[in-house]
C-alpha cells in the first residue's frame, strides 16, 4: 500500500471515529437521562475542549511532528475508550459515575479529534506540495472522505447506540488503533522532525499569517464562507418548521442531500480543475455559493429552498478543495502546525458568530439577515480571489520526481 493510500485509510478511520463520537455522545447521554440540560452539556464539554485545543495541537505538530502527534492522539483515545467500555457494562446506565464518565470522555476525545486533525492535515499539506501539479486531486479525495465521515457518523453511531454505549464505544476503539498501526512513515519534508530546531505556537502563526497577504486574503474567504454557511445551518430548522411549515425530520433530509450533493461535486471538481485550472473553478465556484445562498433567502417554497442548499454546499465543496490545496502550498512547511491552528480558528470563529446572530434576530427578518450575509460572501469572496489570482499557489509546480514515486507505489483511489 502507497503512502497516500496509507494516509487516506488513516484520515478515513480518525474522521469516522470523530464523527461517531461527537454525534453518538451527546445523544448516549440523552437516551440514558432524558435530560436536555445534559444533553447539552455534554455537546458543549466536546466543543469547549476542541476548539481550546487548537493552539496547543499546533505548536505539538510543529514541534514534535505530524506523524508522532496524530498517533499519539489516536492511542490515547483508544485507551480512553477501551477504559470507559467495562464502566457502561457494570454500572447503572442512569447513574452519575457513568453519566461523568461520558462527560469526561466527550471532553477528552473532543480535544483529542482536534489534535489528531491537525497531524492529518499538516501530512495531507505535505503530500499536496509533493504532488505538483496533481495536488488538488489530494485534496479532493481528503475532503471526500471528510463528507464521507460526516454523513455516516451519525447513522453509524446511531445504529451503534441500538445496541447499547458500549458497542459504540468498541467500534471507536477500533478505528483509532486502525488509524494508530495503518499510519506510514514519516514522509520527507514533513514538519516537525527536530523538535528543538522549530519554533512554534501561536505567535509564530499570527507572524507567518500576517507575512502572507494571499494566505490572509484565503483565510477571510473561508472565514466569509463559513459564516453564511453558520447562517444557514443555524437558521435553516426555523426556515423549515415556519415559513414551509415542515417537520424537524425535513431538515436532516435536507442536509443528508447537500452531503451527497457535496461529494458529488468533490468528485468531479478534479477533472474540472484538470482542464481549467484551480483558481477559475474557484471563483466560479465561490460566485456560485454566494449567488445560492442569496436566492436560498429568499426560496419561495420548501424544493427550491432545498435544491439551492445543495447547490451552496457543493459550491463550497468544490471551493474548499481549492482554497485548501492553496493554503498547503502557501504555508512554509517549518510552521506548518502552528499557522494551520491560527487559520483553523479563523475560520471556525463565524460558526458560533452565526448562531449568535440568528438568536438574535426576529423571525421575520431571517431572510434579510441570510441575504446580507450572502451579500458580505460575495464580496469577502471577490476580494480572496482577486488577491489569490497572481499567487504562485494558484499555478502549482510540475510534479517532482518523489510525488511521481508517491502515486506510482499503488494504484490510487483517484
Amino acid at each position: 500500500m502507497s503512502a497516500l493510500a496509507r494516509s487516506n485509510v488513516m484520515r478515513a478511520c480518525d474522521a469516522l471515529s470523530t464523527a461517531v463520537t461527537t454525534y453518538a455522545l451527546p445523544l448516549l447521554i440523552l437516551t440514558m437521562t432524558g435530560s436536555t440540560l445534559l444533553t447539552g452539556l455534554a455537546f458543549a464539554a466536546e466543543w469547549i475542549p476542541r476548539l481550546a485545543s487548537i493552539a496547543r495541537g499546533g505548536t505539538l505538530v510543529d514541534r514534535h511532528g505530524a506523524t508522532r502527534v496524530f498517533r499519539a492522539a489516536n492511542a490515547m483515545r483508544t485507551v480512553l475508550t477501551a477504559l470507559a467500555i467495562p464502566v457502561l457494562v457494570a454500572l447503572p446506565t442512569t447513574g452519575a459515575a457513568v453519566i461523568a464518565t461520558v462527560l469526561a470522555l466527550g471532553a477528552a476525545c473532543g480535544a483529542l479529534a482536534e489534535v489528531s486533525f491537525l497531524g492529518a492535515e499538516t501530512t495531507g499539506a505535505d503530500l499536496t506540495r509533493r504532488a505538483g501539479t496533481q495536488a488538488h486531486r489530494i485534496q479532493t479525495w481528503q475532503l471526500a472522505i471528510d463528507q464521507g465521515a460526516m454523513l455516516i457518523g451519525p447513522l453509524l453511531g446511531g445504529l451503534l447506540l441500538i445496541a447499547g454505549g458500549w458497542a459504540m464505544l468498541a467500534v471507536v476503539t477500533a478505528l483509532s488503533l486502525a488509524a494508530v498501526v495503518l499510519r506510514p512513515a514519516p514522509a520527507p519534508g514533513v514538519p516537525g522532525t527536530s523538535p528543538d530546531a522549530r519554533p512554534a505556537g501561536l505567535r509564530t502563526g499570527w507572524r507567518t499569517l500576517r507575512s502572507l497577504p494571499a494566505l490572509t486574503c484565503l483565510v477571510t474567504g473561508l472565514a466569509a464562507s463559513n459564516l453564511a454557511t453558520g447562517l444557514l445551518q443555524a437558521s435553516a430548522p426555523i426556515t423549515v418548521t415556519h415559513t414551509f411549515a415542515h417537520s424537524t425530520a425535513t431538515v436532516g433530509a435536507i442536509w443528508s442531500a447537500a452531503g451527497l450533493a457535496t461529494l458529488a461535486a468533490t468528485t468531479v471538481c478534479r477533472r474540472l480543475i484538470d482542464r481549467f485550472g484551480l483558481w477559475p473553478i474557484g471563483a466560479t465556484a465561490a460566485a456560485l455559493a454566494s449567488a445560492a445562498c442569496l436566492a436560498a433567502a429568499l426560496a419561495p417554497t420548501l424544493p427550491v429552498y432545498t435544491a439551492l442548499v445543495a447547490l451552496l454546499m457543493a459550491a463550497e465543496g468544490v471551493m474548499a478543495v481549492v482554497l485548501r490545496t492553496m493554503r498547503a502550498q502557501l504555508i512554509p512547511p517549518h510552521a506548518f502546525g502552528s499557522t494551520l491552528a491560527v487559520t483553523v480558528l479563523l475560520v471556525l470563529a463565524p460558526m458560533p458568530a452565526a448562531g449568535l446572530l440568528v438568536a438574535a434576530v426576529p423571525i421575520s427578518l431571517l431572510p434579510a439577515l441570510l441575504a446580507g450575509c450572502a451579500l458580505m460572501q460575495a464580496a469577502a469572496l471577490a476580494w480572496c480571489f482577486t488577491g489569490l489570482r497572481r499567487s504562485p499557489a494558484a499555478r502549482p509546480v510540475p510534479t517532482s520526481p518523489p510525488a511521481a514515486a508517491l502515486r506510482n507505489d499503488a494504484p490510487q483511489p483517484f
